[in-house]
């Protein structure tokens, strides 16, 4: 006996009462002793669902996805959950589709700077095609050589395409995409040019003019926008409101949770600056003697902190990796070379 359910009928649960017949195998090597019979079109092997019933919540689930699919089913009668509707899914075969004749072959980060894959992309009609673990030629190679009517293939520049697309599709023509055209040509621009700033001439002074004396901006030691500086400012802002509105400095510790001492700090302030005990101040290190070389080689293209390193350390910098990358991330990555016009879209 098997018991699959059905469609609902008027709001109420079906389920089918199914007789079927059981074989036994008379040939005693087989390791399947027994075998049951299957109603074509009714039910699958293993399944508790008819098949009308397991299309339906496909469907569902194509439409509405997990959780607002499980809500949609147990409206009409067949409570599943979402993962039940998600595991139908990702049961079904992929569709099948037709072999581009102008594929695009780029790669793609699954971890980025440390593991990639590839992916290929139907230039037609701008659909991805599939996806490959990795960007090895021969994988590439593999995947072209199984679909012959590849034309033109639009691909990344690396070696390992160009030798990948050799051998997969002798007979697809190979071209570089627009964007990677543009890109390339303008970092070869930009580095050309900044490698040779130093020959141009400076502008010409312009004439003084006199201007009206004017006062000089207060320079604040704390950066504007630093988290810490801002909630310093805001809080010396509020004890000053609280104390010339009468209040106590102790019922001012108790209302905004500070200690009295942090309290009698921030009174004693007439302005936040004075409250600046060095978070900020360039206290000499290690690096200094060395930052000019460092901003020079940055100027000059090189980006790669493990190579400043390694120069620096030659000319007797002491100290690890690490001082070197913090310098790079906070001073000269965060403040990238000055660079020209933006080049031309490569979009149409």
């Amino acid at each position: 006996m098997r018991f699959p359910r059905d469609l609902p009928t008027a709001g109420r649960l079906v389920v089918m009462s199914l007789r079927v017949r059981r074989f036994v195998c008379a040939e005693g090597s087989c390791p399947r002793k027994t075998f049951a019979e299957q109603v074509p079109g009714l039910r699958r092997r293993f399944g508790r669902r008819t098949e009308r019933l397991r299309s339906t919540l496909v469907s569902v689930g194509l439409a509405l996805a997990g959780r607002a699919g499980a809500r949609m089913s147990d409206a009409f009668g067949t409570r599943v959950s979402r993962n039940t509707l998600l595991r139908l899914i990702t049961s079904l075969p992929d569709p099948p589709t037709a072999t581009p004749r102008v594929v695009g072959v780029d790669e793609y980060a699954h971890r980025k700077g440390r593991v990639y894959g590839t992916v290929l992309v139907d230039v037609e009609t701008r659909r991805p095609v599939d996806l490959l673990p990795d960007r090895e030629a021969d994988t590439l190679a593999a995947w072209l050589s199984v679909r012959p009517g590849i034309e033109i293939i639009c691909r990344d520049r690396a070696v390992f395409y160009a030798e990948g697309a050799t051998r997969g599709a002798p007979q697809a023509l190979q071209v570089a995409d627009r964007w990677h055209l543009w890109h390339n040509m303008s970092e070869a621009a930009e580095k050309c040019v900044y490698r040779h700033h130093g020959c141009l001439r400076p502008a010409p002074a312009p004439p003084e003019e006199s201007q009206p004396a004017s006062e000089p901006p207060a320079l604040s030691p704390w950066p504007t926008g630093h988290r810490f500086a801002e909630r310093t400012r805001a809080k010396h802002a509020t004890v000053h409101a609280l104390l010339a509105a009468g209040h106590s400095k102790r019922s001012i510790a108790r209302q905004l949770g500070m200690g009295f001492s942090t309290v009698l700090r921030y009174a004693h302030a007439a302005e936040p600056e004075q409250l600046f005990t060095g978070q900020w101040q360039s206290r000499p290190t290690k690096l200094d003697a060395f930052k000019p070389y460092l901003d020079q080689r940055w100027q000059e293209g090189c980006a790669n902190a493990w190579k400043l390193w390694e120069e620096i350390k030659e000319q007797g910098y002491p100290d690890g990796y690490s001082s070197v990358r913090d310098y790079i991330s906070r001073n000269l990555r965060g403040k990238p070379q000055p660079v020209g016009p933006r080049p031309p879209s490569p979009a149409p």
